[in-house]
């Protein structure tokens, strides 16, 4: 007979470890065997809590109950069943429970989620430090050294500075091109984009516009050549991607090379990288320090509201002061429109790679650039800026 049973008849005699089948609420049941101490008081109206006991029993428990049968002993298992529930809510009487050597006092209940002391002292959470998001000293440090690698072949030889356009666009191309590769299969062929790429900087540097578009046409010719050597599947989006790459990266940047070509060319290209670089570290810096709307948190959750207006701010005011002392016959009011218009355009840039990215589902487009990511991550916010600059220095200066 299995003693586990709810109400089952007590046994024949008096039991050792046996509590007897009790009745909810009313005491022993009538007849039942002596209980144990638990019952020595006849005066006791109401039925005392079961205690605590281990889940399994130190000499074995009843035979018809094989619910431990397969579980290790010691403190350290927990009935699945029984282990985690409050106190009085399983039924008494399950023998297979209970210790068969008689005890002289039920252990002491111990409570099973004792409640935290609501007067103790509670230690004060630890204030949590602002994060930059980025290595900053390295941020810095590598900024300085492309600044002076910019300026130094910038007012020393034209020609050294084309160079540089050019080779910063390649290795743009070989981070946007292997991304690409990596994350959505697709291929662009590098070679021509690279080649072409290249000779676009230095076309629009001699021949001028005329020559970027003819030097960006022949480009795209060749990316869809190149690829017919490979088998047709995935042609399109791989010519896509090509043709994309070709206008994104190096076309933009041949109006950098445009603006050299005039005579203050150097102080030209000097402003446009000035308010560019002013425009992002104003963005960074009240974004960082007074950010609290987002500006797009689906693109990029970092940027804020709050950033664009001093990104905004510190161009118009870096742009005002440039145009007045650094460009013939410029206003101080044509660089307010040109910082304003900075300050967007390096905005939508930034967005605009970081949709890329966020496509690609990959946070830099490379590590060549310690702090920085990669060369297109310094690239995003200059490449959609130039074409404007470019075209606000024709309007307010002209051409050469």
């Amino acid at each position: 007979m299995n003693d586990s049973s709810w109400g089952s008849p007590p046994h024949a005699g008096p039991r050792a470890g046996y509590w007897g089948p009790v009745d909810q609420g009313q005491g022993p049941v009538q007849g039942a065997a002596p209980a144990g101490p638990a019952y020595d008081a006849p005066e006791a109206q109401q039925t005392r809590p079961m205690p605590i006991v281990p889940d399994v029993p130190a000499h074995g428990g009843h035979q018809d109950d094989d619910r431990g049968a397969a579980r290790p002993g010691g403190p350290l298992f927990r009935d699945e069943n029984y282990g985690g529930a409050p106190y009085g809510t399983q039924p008494y009487g399950d023998a297979s429970r209970v210790n068969d050597t008689p005890s002289a006092q039920p252990p002491a209940a111990v409570p099973q989620n004792p409640e935290p002391m609501s007067d103790a002292p509670q230690p004060a959470p630890a204030p949590q430090k602002k994060s930059a998001g980025r290595d900053l000293g390295a941020a810095i440090g590598v900024g300085v050294g492309l600044g002076a690698v910019i300026v130094a072949s910038l007012f020393v030889v034209k020609a050294v500075f084309v160079g540089v356009i050019a080779v910063a666009v390649v290795v743009g191309l070989w981070e946007l091109t292997s991304r690409l590769q990596e994350r959505k299969g697709i291929k662009a062929p590098l070679v021509p984009l690279a080649v072409g790429g290249a000779a676009m900087v230095v076309a629009g540097y001699v021949r001028g516009p005329e020559g970027a578009w003819v030097a960006m046409a022949l480009t795209a010719l060749a990316v869809l050549v190149w690829r017919m050597t490979e088998p047709p599947e995935g042609y399109l989006k791989d010519v896509t991607a090509g043709v994309f790459a070709a206008f994104y990266v190096p076309f933009l940047a041949t109006f950098v090379a445009l603006m050299l070509t005039a005579d203050d060319g150097a102080f030209r290209v000097l402003i446009f990288l000035l308010l560019t670089v002013v425009s992002d570290t104003g963005a960074y810096a009240v974004g960082w320090r007074f950010g609290k709307t987002k500006l797009a948190p689906r693109i990029s959750p970092g940027k804020t509201r709050e950033g664009l207006l001093g990104a905004v701010s510190f161009a118009m005011v870096a742009g005002a002061l440039c145009m007045q002392f650094l460009i013939d016959d410029g206003t101080w009011w044509q660089g307010l429109l040109l910082g304003f218009a900075v300050a967007v355009s390096a905005t939508l840039g930034d967005l605009g790679e970081s949709m890329i990215k966020r496509d690609l589902g990959i946070k830099d487009m490379g590590t060549l650039l310690p702090g920085h990511g990669g060369i297109m991550d310094r690239l995003d916010s200059l490449l959609p800026t130039a074409p404007v600059v470019w075209a606000l220095f024709v309007l307010f200066a002209g051409s050469s």
